[in-house]
């Protein structure tokens, strides 16, 4: 693949994460306020574990995704 088209991709990817990521939020909000506040405090517990792993720069993706799908069964097994 040419440096030119392998930039697009790059930049198409970019632009497709950015727009999932608005997509996330938007669904997100639309069920928070159904939540009961068991599922809101598991969920506020899965999701700041998570953005806490991805602040850590020296943790690849891969072994955060690992960590949270352990960390996260718990969590989801829990709900109702």
């Amino acid at each position: 693949m040419s440096s030119r088209a392998t930039h697009l991709l790059d930049k198409n990817f970019d632009r497709q994460i950015g727009t999932t990521h608005r997509r996330f939020v938007k669904a997100m909000d639309g069920r928070v306020g159904a939540m009961s506040l068991e599922t809101k405090e598991r969920y506020f517990a899965v999701l700041s574990t998570l953005v806490a792993k991805l602040e850590e720069p020296e943790k690849s993706l891969r072994e955060i995704a690992q960590e949270m799908i352990a960390e996260a069964a718990s969590a989801i097994l829990l709900e109702p």
